[in-house]
């Protein structure tokens, strides 16, 4: 119950009903009303959970007073609502609450009080795989093969579903967990038993959580285990961020779609410099930017850096809310709501911020992303000099006339690592840049990757191959395996869907086809989409492109492609093969292992390149192919105008199609119901299970934290570049057999038609210590010129694989360091890279800079994330990670430099412990740790 210093609490009446609310009115005298509605938001939250502890009086007139200039020091504690999970991170979530259930048997204490205090919903989203595709039963084998692989997952997940009150599951085959949310999930206003009215606030353990920011929800993506510590009721401790304003003005021109929309949103706010901070738009132009579009751009926050990329209310809100079906009652709360509590948005207000920027929407052009970054904006008609550059990185060039195939080259960057160019890095700075000359930065035209010298002729290597259905035909660089119409990203968004659909049937028309060797696929986020493809009539002609159904779940955008056709995988070492999708992620080595580069653009597009059949082509001025006359078809003759668009839209997509599409949502269907379910309030584990384990992490927990010590004598375990994805650190897609991770599954006697992907095993730590860095495209500098999960062993110099290598470090009692560059561990939110380097025996990671959400999930393992002083790096200091390492200092606890010694050089380290709360996180070796002490002693 709220303390309430401030007598906030009054009545909002909306028609025949009463609430009652915190009004932040109580607060004008701060000057409130300037505030941007996300920190309003914020405000209220802090209003209402006030009890003098957790949140006090002064910060609320901290919060209220905010100095949009300050950097960010005060520390707050935000109470979400509720929240969101996906079963990749939900399922290892539930397995340590089950373990802490009995951590704290063990401890003496009642295990039933571990549950959730928050609503907490689960959407099955993650585990299916693209095994079968462009057939008219692809859906039903490729659901009936997740069931098949995911068993005992899904059987986990009902025992979770009664042993603990407040926790729901969306099943399997029903869509994914961000459109769910924002077509069903999201409340927008919440109201209580009480009667208590307040804004619908989540944390969600997947980064792409702010899609749901399009809808004027806050909330946004951690990382697992800081989502258990919140279900079990503790606040998330954050500074007050700085929030970047983005005032928008006119409207998308015609061949403009969303998609191209936040794809420069993205690069323009990475340059900017948005890393930690929230993003909220505001200007006429909101008005002009539909709800589907805003999802699509707060969906890719984790892209450019930001927590949030916000929308606030409106009338185009209140439109989608009531289309999506939600009840009359609900949309005039959030409209009375909003409006009371200045929530509302008004075009000509403009609340202060941290900083400006103007987008004029009329500037948009087509465009994609890539080859290895989402922020990597390519317009169109620069796509064919991108892609040639690219493949020019990777293949030497050729000395004259060879009948020899070249080989890859395992190119050793100094500069960066995952695979990226210098140019592209110049676009990515690791921390933000000094603000522009001016209260307001105009975004202009960007350099793109193509304004960069030409790279001349396509580098060709024609390999002829057979293809598994008998096809034979010649392979090349360049040439695109894989054509993926995937991700919540776009399938959300009905406009670019019904583009995609009608580009279609202009291409089968005209008698276009799909090359032979492109694998493609139609993966929607939510049963709507099918729909109304199938009202629209446009499904044949998506079909008859090879667009069948393959599941309702993320595939290919979380690396769920499934394999490529056998022929093309034997020459994959040797050509520089393509995919392109319309999700939000294409760094190297994601999306599949035998396709190096990888471009993001709208479902039209997708469609475009498949029929082209490679990205060596620009599609503003090559055919496509010819028609059936023989004439030339361009991109721009099969190219939907809006006004066909919208017809189609208004005509084939009908309100009642989300209401009955979520009217049983939490149902399944007969096979997850037929799953046996064991009952009880703690979990029965099974040793012999290769998903789900009991883990460690409270294995012989006291109950007081054992007092911090130096870490002495350590030993570097990986040395890596810039951009260090949680992808390289914790992959999530398929398990090679000669890895560690494979080794454990066959020794265990499972066949490796049946070892899954690493994400569907994070409910088994044995399977996620052995991948971690077990990507195949990690670059580990203590072994030049490898890929994959090499490692270099100290003293003896003995190379072996990263998990062999830690085995012996633990044996011999030698404790670990990570050494990396810039923005390490940027893109998911995944835990895993954190759990399984704390599993390996690393204390500590030295980075240039981190990404958010990694950060946070290392010192919640208790890792200690240490940064290099401001301007030097392990090169400016010389460290060649063959040192022996000590980090002393630690043992203090409250210092906010330590000392770090490798052999004779030694420096300071700043310790990336921002807040109060997140140094007793480290003090007692984690979150987890914590909140079971803390559940105790009360």
């Amino acid at each position: 119950m709220s303390s309430d210093s401030f007598a906030s609490r009054s009545g909002l009446a909306v028609g025949d009903q009463s609430y009652s609310v915190f009004s932040l009115s109580a607060l004008d005298r701060f000057g409130v009303e300037r505030l941007p509605y996300s920190l309003k938001i914020l405000l209220e939250n802090l209003l209402r959970n006030e009890d003098g502890v957790s949140v006090t009086a002064h910060d609320i007139e901290t919060l209220a007073m905010w100095d949009p200039d300050a950097e960010p020091s005060d520390e707050i504690a935000f109470s979400p609502a509720r929240i969101l999970m996906q079963d990749f991170t939900g399922v290892p979530a539930v397995v340590d609450l089950a373990a802490m259930r009995d951590g704290v048997e063990a401890l003496g204490g009642d295990p039933a009080r571990v549950k959730p205090q928050v609503p907490t919903e689960l959407v099955i989203d993650h585990s299916v795989i693209v095994d079968h595709f462009a057939t008219t039963d692809a859906f039903h084998l490729n659901a009936g093969l997740e069931f098949q692989r995911n068993r005992e997952r899904y059987q986990f997940l009902r025992w979770g579903q009664q042993a603990f009150d407040g926790f729901r599951v969306v099943p399997p085959d029903t869509g994914i967990c961000h459109q769910v949310n924002l077509e069903y999930l999201a409340r927008v206003v919440f109201s209580d038993d009480d009667g208590m009215a307040y804004p619908d606030t989540l944390v969600g353990t997947d980064s792409h959580t702010p899609m749901v920011n399009g809808l004027g929800v806050l909330g946004w993506g951690v990382g697992g285990i800081e989502a258990e510590a919140a279900m079990l009721g503790q606040p998330i401790s954050m500074l007050i961020p700085r929030v970047v304003g983005v005032k928008l003005d006119g409207e998308l021109p015609a061949g403009a779609t969303a998609t191209d929309l936040v794809l420069t949103i993205a690069e323009q706010l990475r340059r900017h410099g948005v890393v930690s901070k929230f993003v909220e738009f505001y200007g006429p132009g909101v008005a002009n930017v539909s709800l589907e579009n805003r999802a699509t751009i707060g969906n890719m926050s984790p892209e450019y850096g930001s927590t949030v990329t916000i929308f606030p209310i409106d009338d185009e809100t209140l439109r989608y809310l009531r289309f999506t079906g939600r009840s009359a009652d609900r949309v005039a709360l959030v409209e009375a709501y909003a409006k009371s509590q200045g929530m509302w948005h008004e075009p000509g207000a403009e609340p202060v911020f941290s900083a400006r920027i103007e987008l004029d929407l009329s500037t948009i052009e087509p465009c994609l992303a890539g080859p290895t970054r989402p922020q990597d904006r390519v317009g169109l008609r620069d796509a064919r000099r991108v892609q040639r550059a690219a493949v020019a990185r990777v293949i030497p060039p050729s000395p004259g006339p060879s009948n020899e195939t070249p080989v890859l080259v395992r190119e050793r960057r100094e500069l960066v690592d995952g695979g990226l160019d210098a140019a592209s890095a110049e676009s990515f700075p690791a921390s933000d840049p000094p603000a522009a000359s001016g209260p307001t930065a105009r975004i202009k035209r960007p350099r793109l990757q193509a304004d960069l010298d030409d790279p001349g002729p396509a580098i060709s290597t024609p390999t002829m191959v057979a293809l598994a259905d008998g096809t034979r035909c010649e392979i090349d660089h360049s040439h695109v395996v894989i054509a993926a119409i995937t991700s919540c990203t776009n399938t959300s968004n009905p406009a670019v869907m019904i583009a995609a659909g009608l580009l279609a049937k202009h291409a089968v028309e005209r008698g276009l086809t799909v090359k032979p060797w492109v694998k493609t696929s139609l993966a929607p986020g939510s049963r709507v989409v099918m729909d109304y493809y199938e009202s629209s009539g446009l499904l044949p002609y998506l079909e008859a492109l090879g667009y069948h159904l393959v599941g309702f779940g993320c595939t290919t955008c979380i690396g769920n492609s499934g394999p490529i056709d056998p022929a093309l995988s034997a020459v994959a070492e040797r050509l520089a093969l393509v995919s392109v999708l319309s999700g939000n992620r294409n760094f190297e080595g994601r999306i599949n292992p035998d396709v190096r580069m990888n471009y993001l653009m709208s479902p039209p597009l997708v469609v475009a390149y498949a029929l082209a059949g490679t990205m060596d082509t620009d599609l503003t001025s090559d055919p496509l192919g010819v028609d059936t006359r023989g004439a030339p078809v361009y991109l721009a003759d099969i190219w939907p105008s809006p006004a066909e668009v919208n017809e189609t839209i208004r005509d084939s997509l009908r309100s009642e199609m989300f209401t009955d599409a979520y009217g049983s949502v939490f149902a399944g269907d007969d096979r997850w119901n037929s799953l046996q379910v064991a009952s009880g309030q703690r979990f029965e584990w099974d040793d012999t299970s290769t998903y789900v384990h009991r883990p460690p992490f409270f294995d012989g927990i006291s109950p007081e934290p054992l007092p911090l010590v130096d870490i002495v004598g350590a030993r570097c375990l990986a040395k890596l570049g810039a951009s260090v994805t949680t992808d390289h650190i914790s992959p999530a897609g398929s398990i090679k057999l000669e890895s560690p991770a494979g080794a454990y599954l066959i020794e265990h006697g499972i066949e490796r038609k049946d070892f899954n992907s690493y994400g569907s095993r994070r409910g088994n730590h044995e399977v996620m210590v052995r991948g971690t860095f077990a990507n195949v495209r990690l670059r580990n500098q203590l072994v030049p010129g490898s890929e994959g999960t090499w490692t270099e062993h100290f003293p003896d110099g003995e190379e072996a694989t990263i998990f062999d290598a830690a085995e012996r470090y633990l044996a011999d009692g030698v404790p670990l360091v990570v050494l990396a560059g810039k923005e390490y561990g940027s893109g998911s939110s995944r835990d895993w890279a954190a759990k399984g380097p704390k599993l390996l025996g690393v204390k500590a990671v030295i980075a240039e800079s981190y990404e958010k959400i990694h950060r946070s999930n290392l010192l919640m393992m208790g890792i200690l994330p240490l940064q290099y002083p401001a301007g030097e790096s392990r090169e400016s200091l010389g460290l060649t990670g063959r040192e022996e390492l000590s980090v002393l200092g630690v043992e203090n606890g409250e210092a906010r430099e330590v000392t770090v010694r490798a052999d004779a050089v030694e420096f300071r380290a700043t310790v990336r412990l921002d807040t109060p709360r997140e140094r007793d996180y480290l003090r007692h070796g984690g979150i987890l740790p914590y909140v079971l002490r803390r559940m105790l002693a009360n």
